[in-house]
């Protein structure tokens, strides 16, 4: 395998999780009683652009199609994250009725719906027909396409550039990073704005997160990886903040490269950031799979420690980062009997590969565990403001990367 972005030949092996079906390929009681489909799930970084990356076998159609379940607006946090952003973009750019918005994978628009409250015209891009239509309901338009330099050429034919491309939690999803990168140069105004969110590869490799990793996601990137890719694009970053979302993000700002701003200090200091944490290093990553494998193997001892001594346990979240660690793990029904998870497109269905079935979060009080893992760590603190209230103060709350601790 090539890397997807420069084309180098891929030689350094960072990651091999063995097989796993597609994350968010969440089953239909009907559904158990069929062949269910896996994939390797391993990942290579090239030692030429450093851009981290899946071993390619499931196509993204595959991935992202009619009844894809995963929707932005179940997280409080995730919407006051998007309420936060939009206000101050807005402000900075002097956005207004005149201006043009477009967001790349706008889901079921928790964050359009902002800016058609502000009445900036906006536009959403995005491919699932089962977000698609929730973003409609919100009056927000959308076009159910994937996004690239073909359909960028569609909107500059049409005088139709931006004034601001968002991209939140997108560029990981797409296999062919060029072509989007292009489209987003094509779409974009002279003086416009790029906003791309991504979680930090540098926190991956710090906290262990690898259960981020699936197949949805093709590419892992650092500040290092996304230069490289905007600059074969006529792109530039010139502005970096460091959030705290999805267990560590990057918000990155672009612009064409003949753009007038200057570079802020920002760019010098996450790029001072990557090198101390040696990302453009071999041994960086040839050290990893032994402290996944140490995560591993801590949460089956908690598991089975639980059910030797009676413990009662459930789960919180039927995220896609639970299904990459629970399959990883082993894990199935007999250790971990059940998940709760607010969206109701997940209600009634099951865990693709564990096959664990997921409830309604009113499942919780009515069985009482003794203690909750939150699957989904990144909003744990969000899950155990909800929930204590309900379940008292006797329930442990608990996370299971980078190793199991209580909260």
């Amino acid at each position: 395998m090539n890397c997807r972005h420069c084309g180098h030949a891929l030689t350094i092996p960072f990651l091999d999780l063995g097989f796993a079906p597609p994350s968010n390929a969440y089953l239909k009681p009907a559904d158990l009683t069929q062949a269910e489909r896996h994939y390797p799930l391993k990942l290579f970084v090239c030692d030429a652009c450093w851009l981290v990356q899946t071993e390619d076998y499931a196509a993204r159609e595959e991935l992202f199609d009619a009844e894809y379940a995963y929707f932005s607006s179940v997280s409080e946090s995730w919407l006051a994250h998007a309420r936060q952003y939009a206000d101050s973009i807005i402000g900075e750019l002097s956005l207004d009725r005149d201006s043009f918005v477009i967001e790349v994978a706008s889901n079921d628009g928790y964050l359009l719906r902002n800016f058609v409250a502000a009445r900036i015209p906006c536009l959403g891009i995005e491919p699932t027909a089962s977000t698609a239509a929730r973003a409609e309901q919100l009056g927000i338009p959308v076009r159910r396409e994937f996004f690239g330099k073909a359909l960028a050429e569609q909107f500059a034919a049409e005088g139709s550039k931006a004034d601001l491309i968002v991209g939140n939690n997108v560029f990981a999803h797409v296999p062919d990073v060029n072509d989007f990168t292009a489209g987003l140069k094509t779409a974009l105004k002279p003086g416009g704005s790029i906003t791309l969110e991504f979680p930090h590869l540098v926190k991956l490799l710090e906290q262990v997160q690898f259960d981020t990793v699936y197949h949805e996601h093709f590419s892992y990137f650092s500040l290092h990886a996304v230069e490289h890719i905007f600059r074969s694009a006529g792109l530039r970053v010139w502005r970096v903040e460091q959030l705290t979302t999805h267990g560590g993000s990057l918000r990155v700002f672009g612009c064409h490269d003949d753009d007038p701003r200057a570079d802020d200090a920002s760019v010098d200091a996450v790029r001072a950031l990557e090198v101390e944490r040696g990302i453009t290093k071999p041994e960086t990553y040839q050290e990893f799979q032994q402290r996944v494998d140490a995560a591993k193997y801590g949460l089956l001892r908690f598991l089975l420690d639980c059910k030797d001594k009676g413990i009662r346990l459930g789960a919180y979240g039927a995220a896609a980062k639970g299904n990459t660690l629970l399959n990883y793990a082993g894990v199935r029904p007999d250790l971990l009997p059940y998940v709760c998870d607010a969206a109701p497109s997940k209600q009634g269905k099951f865990m693709p590969g564990s096959h664990i079935p997921i409830v309604s979060p009113v499942a919780l009080a009515a069985e009482q565990p003794d203690i909750v893992l939150i699957l989904p760590w990144n909003i744990s603190h969000e899950v155990v403001a909800q929930q204590r209230p309900i379940l008292g103060p006797q329930v442990r709350f608990a996370v299971a990367i980078p190793e199991v601790r209580y909260l």
